[in-house]
């Protein structure tokens, strides 16, 4: 099953990792293996891109940040091949990913000695940035018809476990993750309230939004650690985070309720 309908299904520049994703998860389907032993899996990549990071070793910690990427999408894809959609998968994958992303540009900061409050600002950027894509993603996915409506547009309460999941452990991960979460959504919200009105987004938008997903913004720090700039690396996603105000310009100016 599609995350979107047929008719919603735009060019994802983030999700480059999806064709080996689907490879990866079909040679899964017949195993014991679980989408949660997978987020585990990119967990692991991630680590190892860290430790990489600290040997000096740029281009194959880019090598697994990219991995870290692909098997990303492969545990959400294991999930619906196998049709075993859970939402302690969904937030454990979310908790892991804001864990990642500050293990790596906090090891980014401490090899090229960038300032902490730089990368911190870099850091929050780089979150602001992935809630603003995931707030516009999941109401085109709940507002489109046959779409995976796993995701809630306002999280604001733990949700029924699904089968096959405990529900205590949903409801544990889901304090963490809007723990972690919870201020960046408040305040994309807040930026744009009227946002969860629209009845869907036009591709071309959701193509030019997708530069905010995570898998776009890990290819951006693999490719600046391939060419041994790890210090511009905080300062360009604090940049970057300037994009945001102009999308959310374009939404409100183009795409009305």
């Amino acid at each position: 099953m599609s995350k979107l309908a047929a008719q919603n299904q735009f060019l994802d520049l983030s999700d480059y990792g999806r064709p080996l994703a689907k490879i990866f998860a079909n040679q899964l389907k017949n195993t014991r293996f679980t989408p949660i032993h997978v987020t585990l899996l990119f967990g692991i990549s991630g680590l190892i891109a860290i430790f990489c990071i600290l040997q000096n070793h740029y281009f194959l910690a880019s090598f697994f940040i990219i991995l870290k990427s692909i098997i990303d999408a492969a545990d959400g894809e294991l999930s619906r091949v196998k049709n075993t959609p859970s939402y302690t998968g969904r937030y454990l994958d979310s908790v892991f990913d804001i864990i990642l992303n500050f293990l790596i540009l906090m090891t980014i900061c401490y090899v090229s000695k960038t300032t902490f409050c730089i990368t911190f600002l870099a850091f929050i950027g780089i979150q602001l940035q992935g809630t603003l894509y995931n707030y516009y993603y999941v109401i085109l996915r709940n507002k489109s018809v046959g779409g995976d409506a796993t995701s809630q547009i306002f999280e604001d309460q733990s949700p029924r476990a699904l089968p096959g999941e405990s529900q205590k452990s949903v409801d544990i991960l889901f304090k963490i993750y809007t723990l972690v979460y919870g201020v960046f959504d408040k305040i994309i919200h807040a930026l744009d309230k009227e946002a969860y009105k629209v009845k869907s987004f036009p591709n071309w938008f959701m193509t030019i939004l997708s530069i905010y997903g995570l898998g776009f913004q890990l290819l951006i720090i693999a490719v600046m650690l391939s060419l041994n700039g790890l210090e511009y690396i905080a300062p360009f996603f604090i940049i970057y985070s300037f994009l945001i105000f102009v999308l959310i310009a374009i939404r409100k100016a183009f795409i009305q309720p």
